[in-house]
């Protein structure tokens, strides 16, 4: 019987100290997107055309929800992604949904490939960076780099193209990240529309 009861109590401190030994319970990552889309008041659009936009492209390395960072004062060709912090989806897929909401109030229309719809412009971004990068410990900056293509879909000839960059201050961590990603994609895309603007004026 003493045996039995040894095994007893050992069987239940051994699951006892075995549950309090095992993995620690992680609290689910934070999840980011770009914020609100600004409201524009109804006016009178500024291209006189209806644009195809299509999804974003983007390199490997950004295809992902990962937030990522350099420490470019260690190792600047190694991007590292934060492990509690995630964007809702790639950065692409946001900032396409940025663009379309944006160019849906400066043109006559925004159409998709799944559309079917007629265009006479299409849009083509390439993301490049998307990242934040420190220069120090404490010191860090958000990087939003994307090369633009317009297309004649009447002539297939290339209309336009041009690359942007903008750079915002940010503070050393992720939700300094997000924060200052989301403010530089805003500005990109109002450089965006004021470059489509110029460049299909008739």
């Amino acid at each position: 019987m003493n045996k039995l009861k040894y095994l007893f109590l050992l069987i239940f401190f051994s699951m006892t100290f075995g549950c309090a030994l095992g993995p620690e319970k992680r609290d689910p990552p934070a999840v980011f997107d770009l914020g609100p889309q600004r409201a524009y008041p109804a006016a009178k659009p500024v291209i006189n055309a209806t644009l195809l936009i299509s999804p974003v492209s983007a390199s490997p390395w950004l295809d992902s929800p990962n937030i990522l960072y350099r420490l470019a004062y260690r190792d600047a060709g190694r991007p590292e992604a934060y492990a509690q912090h995630r964007w809702a989806m790639s950065p692409a897929l946001l900032l396409t949904e940025r663009l379309r909401g944006r160019f849906a109030t400066a043109t006559r229309g925004v159409v998709g490939i799944q559309d079917g719809a007629r265009a006479d412009y299409s849009l083509r971004i390439e993301l490049e960076d998307f990242s934040q990068s420190f220069d120090a410990a404490e010191s860090s900056k958000a990087s939003v780099r994307l090369r633009a293509s317009l297309i004649d879909l009447n002539t297939r000839a290339l209309h336009a193209q041009r690359s942007f960059n903008v750079e915002r201050p940010a503070a050393p961590n992720a939700p300094g990240a997000a924060q200052s990603l989301a403010a530089a994609s805003d500005a990109v895309v109002e450089e965006l529309v004021a470059w489509a603007t110029q460049s299909l004026k008739k």
